[in-house]
């Protein structure tokens, strides 16, 4: 397990797919996440034992409490561009809706963005939020990360278009 101050971060296991499904579905969250639609336990389960369990390209990881072991979230490295040493960077808290926060979630980014620079020699973490995202915008600004670009009218939710916002973290040097 990775472990910060107040979280960890184990593999993800199938008896956390539940969970992580419930809190996926939920309208207030799902609007900010690439996949759109409601998901089913045969859609996460599929999910799991292609991304999670077999791609090179993909490290996902529950969040769980660190003082009690509960789960309350998850994050991960996807697309990961081995040659170009890149990835892009989720993360959501499910516990008590918190979704993004300044005690866990960015605990956990700081756990996960060591492991992606430090364990994986990566040297560009980049992610993909949607304008509407106030929380992870923010957060993401918190961490470090710059605003690179903008992508116009990517994303239909609520009834209208919103703009992607990509953000990078660029190793340090030395």
């Amino acid at each position: 397990m990775l472990i910060g101050k107040y979280t960890g971060l184990r593999a993800l296991e199938i008896s956390d797919l539940e969970k992580l499904l419930e809190w996926r579905n939920q309208p207030e969250y799902r609007r900010f996440f690439r996949e759109y639609r409601e998901l089913n336990s045969e859609n996460q389960k599929r999910w799991f034992e292609a991304k999670v369990m077999n791609d090179e390209h993909t490290r996902m990881f529950s969040i769980v409490n660190k003082e009690t072991g509960e789960l309350i979230g998850a994050c991960g490295l996807c697309y990961i561009d081995w040659i170009n040493q890149s990835a892009d960077f989720s993360i959501y808290i499910g516990k008590e809706k918190l979704y993004i926060d300044e005690k866990y979630a960015v605990d956990a980014a700081k756990i996960m963005i060591k492991y992606g620079f430090e364990e994986l020699n990566l040297h560009r973490l980049w992610t993909e939020i949607y304008e509407i995202d106030e929380k992870k915008k923010k957060m993401f600004k918190v961490l470090g990360f710059e605003h690179e670009a903008t992508h116009k009218e990517t994303h239909w939710t609520e009834g209208k278009w919103v703009d992607s916002w990509f953000y990078r973290l660029i190793r340090k040097q030395g």
